[in-house]
């Protein structure tokens, strides 16, 4: 999620971590799934699958639960090198006026396909704050944002082919008083630190960044020094800044901040923190020592 960045995002792509390592990746149980299928689709036994989540291997999952899928030997470390795979899926929090059939457009999915990942009815009524799980849609979890007639996404940030250092993101961390070593953590889990990533939910660049959040930021938070809307710098610039102002509001606990930045500081204080969001944090904190946090 977040203010203004409303999805939690969950992938099967295991996250490359520097120096090659590999780590456990988080699945969203889709509707009729079971240890049995996940396990055959992920090269695993089942009972192997079912250790990694403390179950036992006739255990029936429920839709929307997560489990963990442990790395598979020497090799999983390549599985994971891109964030984009078959079975990504997003968890949208529904906002008030959401419609089924409109939040199936947005993510290029069939109402009756969305309805049967939730276990809905595709005429249901929805209720605003609840997680709906979206399956990705047939394309690239890394398509393109909407762009307009001149071929340039539709408003800013825009990507841009390039990549930073995790060097570079703990620079402009420090300088905003943000802990360097939490800002890299969140700027790896988001996009392994490359500008050009978008999600389904047309969240962008660095520290995926939603047009709506952009401008907020722009607005808040720059102490009028405007962010450059095509640099890779200033998108990390801008999470760094939402960062900043998440650490604020929750004391400098950076477990809430890190929530708050995937969910939204309003949910996680309305509702708590969502199991999705608890992966991105977990994950979020391990990390941090990768990038010298003590």
């Amino acid at each position: 999620m977040r203010l203004g960045i409303a999805l939690a995002l969950a992938t099967t792509a295991a996250l490359a971590l520097p120096g090659g390592a590999s780590a456990d990746v988080a699945h969203v149980v889709a509707k009729g799934e079971s240890l049995t299928s996940i396990a055959a689709t992920d090269g695993l036994s089942v009972s192997a699958l079912a250790a990694a989540n403390g179950l036992e291997p006739d255990t029936e999952l429920i839709a929307g639960s997560l489990l963990k899928i442990p790395p598979r030997g020497p090799g999983a470390a390549a599985v994971g090198a891109s964030r984009s795979t078959s079975r990504s899926l997003a968890t949208y929090i529904v906002r008030r006026g959401d419609t089924l059939s409109g939040i199936a457009a947005r993510f290029g999915l069939s109402v009756s396909d969305l309805a049967a990942a939730n276990g809905i009815r595709p005429n249901g009524v929805l209720l605003a704050d609840r997680a709906l799980i979206v399956p990705r849609s047939s394309g690239s979890a890394s398509e393109p944002a909407v762009r307009d007639s001149a071929g340039s996404p539709s408003g800013p940030p825009y990507p841009t082919p390039e990549r930073v250092t995790a060097v570079q993101v703990e620079q402009v961390a420090v300088a905003n008083g943000v802990p360097a070593p939490l800002a890299a953590a969140i700027a790896w889990q988001e996009s392994g630190f490359n500008n050009d990533f978008v999600s389904n939910a047309d969240a962008r660049g660095v520290m995926q960044i939603l047009p709506g959040t952009w401008g907020w930021i722009q607005q808040t938070m720059t102490d009028g020094t405007p962010l450059a809307p095509a640099s890779a710098i200033d998108n990390v610039r801008g999470g760094v800044l939402l960062l900043r102002s998440l650490l604020i509001s929750t004391g400098g606990d950076q477990a809430l901040a890190a929530a708050a930045y995937i969910q939204g500081l309003t949910s996680v204080r309305r509702y708590g923190i969502f199991p999705a969001t608890q992966v991105y944090v977990n994950d979020t904190l391990a990390l941090r020592q990768r990038f010298g946090a003590p």
